[in-house]
């Protein structure tokens, strides 16, 4: 030992410095190296640890080898080695770097813990608060921008009007209030700062930001109460995944819990055999909501009363565990189509020409990424063509200008969700994956945890290797859930509100799918087929053409019609009904319709049937002087 350290002084200076930087910098970069491949859980587990292993093996022979040849003072054979070993520091360094990158922005996609609630007080444009003012609130304690918030703000403001609690489970409170607030019936409302975004899609609303004003405000950090929403399974098993669209008029989805609700769209995925159905399930489609003791609404409505409402709702409705959701911020859209430069859409030609107004001229046009119209109206062409990320936004917010309406939309959101896989699985490029990482991270957020993500590697890396080759990477089955229209009369309005039933055929087709896709039923088997060369082969498109099972039906009118046409209908649909006369002094007399006519009925039209065993049916009787 005493005979290599007086080799090792009569050695160059520089050799020896170099020796001890490059052995403390290898042993540091690798300890990071180390910790950063160790996080990456179930990713080629084997080949990590080799990896792993090598490099320290690298290491020890370095610092042996490397010490004799410098005691030797044989330089070129030391300084070749010590040049390899910075390029393994670098290389560390670097994967470090990479791996602490994805990993973060991967754990980006997590639910927030904490997320900033904001409630405003509002009302109409033309209304001042007074001492005899009333003012509307949520009768729910758990409700943050609905009820919590509105006590801190009546606290803070030192408001003493009078306060008139709304039930949420008798109905859906917030529209109660904001048409109770239109009515001037009450003076303001507590309500959620996305209000405009989630009711200004409703027919009575659409002003709704224009026709209001804000008094008040508090914002506050709360527990995510959607926090407790997880799943133990990975995604190397069969899975779903509830996809919410939020439309934020902001980039990000760090605060409120409140959605519209205007795009959910249900997916399974089953890894193993690279199948995945899409249901997309209308706006207005409607169903009982869960977390108001299944009363009936329109399904959007589930959403501004946060995500757990809306996966129990859903999976009461189609009987399919909900594993995973992942909401996604539609602004933040834009940005990730300009990252991959565009995506390839058939945009589908309109049905109409205008829309809200604007005379589109044969071409689809919708709000930019702001929601401005004039100057900023985003126009796109019908066809075949490369869409940028505001027309990519604007194709799958438009509905104004189909025929069918949110099922349109619902199908353009789908073929710009596949557009954009196709796009991102491609990507080759450190700077647009980076790109896109913080694109994602900004825009999504999941229940789906880090290692959950990370489970996927060998699943994405079958896909990529499939898109690689131009092979279709995921087998998408096609699903259309077939509805009909379904007036529905909405007390709290006391008028009918358009809304959408749907055949219980063709949601079991479409749920049945999806339980294959889940390995929860097999398949059966297809003995036989034929075809005609001249017919076009269509795929099956599940759900597609089944119309039996009306999941609803509603009161009609006999306003009008005779006795004897109401008392049918009654006995058709085993009802009790009562006939009751009236003259010119009650309220239900109708001066336009004749005598012995129907001139009014309890209940109202548009009524759900399932609601009603007693029908009350005035009729015109005889003109009385007052």
């Amino acid at each position: 030992m005493k005979k290599v350290l007086k080799k090792l002084k009569r050695t160059n200076k520089f050799a020896k410095f170099l020796y001890f930087i490059i052995s403390i910098g290898y042993i540091v970069s690798y300890t990071f190296f180390t910790k950063s491949i160790i996080e990456l859980t179930g990713i080629e587990t084997f080949i990590r640890f080799t990896v792993l292993i090598l490099c320290l093996a690298y290491f020890f022979a370095y610092l042996y080898i490397g010490l004799s040849k410098l005691v030797a003072r044989k330089y070129f054979l030391f300084y070749l080695l010590s040049i390899v070993s910075i390029f393994f520091i670098i290389v560390f360094s670097f994967s470090s770097y990479f791996i602490d990158l994805i990993f973060s922005k991967i754990s980006g996609f997590n639910e927030k813990d904490k997320i900033l609630y904001t409630s405003y007080l509002i009302s109409m444009n033309d209304t001042t608060l007074n001492n005899s003012s009333v003012i509307g609130m949520i009768d729910d304690d758990k409700s943050i921008e609905g009820n919590i918030l509105a006590k801190e703000i009546i606290k803070k403001n030192n408001l003493s009007q009078k306060v008139k609690k709304f039930n949420k489970d008798e109905d859906d409170a917030y529209l109660t209030m904001l048409y109770a607030l239109y009515a001037h019936e009450i003076d303001a409302i507590f309500i959620s700062s996305n209000y405009v975004t989630l009711y200004s899609g409703e027919e009575d609303f659409g002003n709704i930001a224009n026709e209001t004003k804000v008094l008040y405000k508090e914002s506050k950090e709360y527990a995510n109460q959607d926090s407790h929403i997880t799943s133990n399974k990975l995604l190397t098993e069969p899975f779903s995944v509830l996809v919410l669209g939020v439309d934020s008029e902001y980039d990000g989805l760090n605060a409120n819990a409140a959605f519209n609700g205007d795009t959910l769209i249900l997916a399974t995925f089953n890894p193993k055999t690279f199948s995945a159905t899409l249901l997309s399930i209308p706006r207005d489609t409607y169903v009982p909501i869960a977390c108001r003791k299944n009363a009936y609404a329109k399904i959007n409505s589930s959403a501004a009363y946060g995500t757990s409402c809306v996966i129990d709702t859903i999976e009461q409705l189609t009987d399919i565990k909900i594993d995973y959701y992942a909401k996604i911020n539609f602004k933040g859209v834009v940005d990730l189509v300009e990252v991959v430069n565009g995506v390839t859409v058939d945009v589908q030609e309109p049905d109409y020409i205008y829309n809200h107004g604007f005379n589109c001229g044969g071409k689809v046009c919708e709000q930019n990424s702001d929601r401005l119209w004039g100057d900023k109206t985003v126009y796109i062409n019908p066809g075949i063509q490369t869409l940028n990320g505001e027309q990519a936004l604007a194709y799958a917010r438009c509905r104004g200008l189909y025929a069918d309406s949110d099922l349109a939309r619902n199908r353009h959101q789908q073929d710009i969700i596949m557009a954009l896989a196709k796009k991102m699985i491609k990507i080759d490029n450190y700077n647009t994956f980076k790109k896109i990482l913080d694109a994602i991270s900004n825009n999504i957020a999941t229940n789906m945890s880090t290692n959950q993500v990370l489970s996927s590697y060998k699943v994405f890396k079958d896909m990529i290797g499939k898109a690689l080759k131009d092979q279709e990477f995921v087998n998408i089955q096609k699903s259309r859930l077939e509805t009909y229209n379904l007036p529905v009369y909405i007390p709290a309005s006391g008028r009918i509100s358009a809304a959408l039933g749907y055949y219980e055929a063709s949601l079991d087709d479409i749920v049945k799918t999806m339980k294959i896709d889940l390995e929860l039923e097999k398949p059966e088997l297809i003995k036989t087929f034929s075809y005609s060369l001249n017919e076009t082969y269509e795929a099956r498109v599940a759900g597609a053409n089944l119309r039996s099972g009306a999941s609803n039906s509603i009161l009609q009118s006999y306003i009008g019609k005779s006795r004897s046409a109401a008392e049918e209908y009654c006995s058709d649909n085993n009802l009790k009904c009562t006939f009751t006369y009236i003259d010119n002094n009650s309220n239900y007399y109708d001066e336009s319709i004749a005598s012995d006519l129907i001139a009014a009925q309890n209940p109202h039209e548009g009524t759900l049937m399932k609601d009603v065993s007693n029908i009350t049916f005035y009729i015109n009787g005889v003109i009385t002087e007052n």
